[in-house]
């Protein structure tokens, strides 16, 4: 009893002490740290041209314009829940569809048919998985060079620009290996479609 009596004071401080550590002090520090150094990153990476915020560079928004470069497909569903300034929050994951199930495959085989009649020029060439296939997150903002490249030449006779116009952008906001050895290259949907209004410059 005496043991149990002398523990659970102890107990408690430790509690307490942690308690604070890592539910006050870290955080402040960590928010800090991060609004200092990180600002854009730490309030969301948002994409905001002359006072107008067009998105977050990290999350995906859906194009089907023939004058736009389309990403991933996404699995969104608009809840009845809305956020600070009456907006309707946004949810999106993946399908959790089995590999092996007849349901994914006609899904995916109906979006491989849609990309394909949006680019005939495209006859014979395989579609590129990102295209039709959605990300883990059903989010994702970027797609490959490939799913872009793929692209050039309907948005170049959408807009009536050059193809040589279209592939400087891509590449413009193109990101490669992250130094040099995580992930693969990919292309920022939102990013391209800014500057191909003119919206984004340089």
């Amino acid at each position: 009893m005496k043991l149990i009596k002398s523990v659970i004071p102890k107990t408690f401080a430790f509690f307490l002490v942690l308690t604070v550590i890592c539910g006050v002090i870290y955080p402040l520090c960590v928010s800090g740290i991060s609004q200092v150094f990180f600002q854009k990153q730490a309030k969301g990476s948002i994409i905001e041209i002359d006072g107008v915020k067009y998105g977050s560079e990290l999350l995906a928004q859906e194009f089907t314009s023939d004058t736009y470069l389309w990403g991933r497909p996404m699995n969104a569903d608009i809840s009845t829940y809305t956020d600070e300034e009456g907006n309707p929050v946004l949810y999106a994951g993946p399908s959790n569809k089995s590999p092996a199930g007849e349901e994914l495959e006609t899904m995916i085989a109906e979006r491989v048919e849609r990309i394909k009649a949006a680019h005939p020029e495209k006859e014979g060439q395989p579609v590129p998985s990102d295209l039709v296939t959605v990300s883990g997150s059903g989010l994702d903002p970027e797609i490959s060079p490939a799913a872009a490249e793929y692209q050039v030449e309907r948005i170049s006779k959408a807009r009536g620009i050059s193809k040589n116009d279209v592939e400087s952008v891509i590449e413009q906001y193109s990101t490669g290996r992250t130094f040099g050895i995580f992930g693969e290259p990919r292309v920022n949907v939102l990013k391209v479609n800014l500057a191909l209004d003119g919206i984004l410059k340089g």
